[in-house]
């Protein structure tokens, strides 16, 4: 699927770190420390933009076309900014406070609320009833997604390893805003495509995507034909347009 709809996903993610780095840029430079935190907030509110805007960007090219542009797809994900930020934020908080205790809460939450995004903007749930439904779809099934995690942390680090010592040969500030604003074009949508996913294998969605022979989500589609010929159609009976 990232390959498939790279340009519409990585033009997504592009336009919204891009808008926003700008505008923490203009911020910093009019406002000075207040102008700075300004526009680290406005980083912070489009982060939390792009997470819904690519869940809601993957739900809509699942079915193997691209229906909404891309300000339809940000305008659809507009209404769960709310939830989206207020649940990240509190998930957050317990996971730092699980993982300095003694680590293991910390990935046992980690793992339990890794749908909570998808299930805000796909189900339209709240933000603290995202945490029970996401341990509901875990359930049972919780090495499968920390195993998931953990491969895709892994290749999310050595992207942005590789990416940062490319832009180590720049300006120091001109090579932070370069990678930061690439290297999160490149990998936002990638998690969000995997976390989107898991949520459909989760959530037994049984929806299939047009195009023949994919399976994104783990849902292969299987042509619906009634018994016959090549065509789809029924064969006719064997006795019709006999002359009697």
């Amino acid at each position: 699927m990232y390959k498939a709809y790279a340009m519409h996903l990585l033009a997504i993610a592009f336009v919204i770190y891009l808008a926003a780095a700008v505008v923490a840029a203009l911020l910093a430079l009019a406002g000075g420390t207040v102008g700075a935190l300004l526009g680290s907030l406005v980083e912070i509110v489009a982060a939390f933009l792009l997470q819904a805007t690519l869940v809601k960007a993957v739900q809509d090219v699942r079915d193997g076309r691209v229906d909404m542009s891309l300000g339809e797809t940000v305008r659809a994900a507009i209404p769960y900014i709310g939830s989206v930020a207020l649940a990240s934020i509190l998930a957050g908080i317990a996971i730092v406070i699980g993982l300095i205790l003694i680590i293991v809460p910390g990935l046992y939450l980690i793992t339990i609320w890794a749908v909570i995004v998808p299930v805000i903007v796909i189900e339209g749930a709240g933000a603290l009833d995202s945490f029970g439904r996401s341990h509901q779809l875990v359930r049972g099934r919780g090495w499968h997604v920390f195993g998931t995690l953990v491969v895709v942390y892994v290749i999310l680090l050595v992207v942005d390893l590789v990416l940062g010592l490319i832009f180590t040969a720049l300006p120091h500030v001109l090579g932070t805003g370069l990678s930061s604003v690439i290297s999160g074009t490149l990998i936002a949508p990638f998690l969000a495509l995997v976390v989107t996913l898991v949520y459909y294998r989760l959530a037994g969605d049984s929806q299939a995507p047009a195009a023949p022979g994919e399976s994104y989500g783990g849902y292969q589609q299987t042509p619906l034909r009634a018994p016959g010929n090549a065509s789809g159609l029924p064969d006719a009976p064997a006795q019709a347009g006999r002359r009697r």
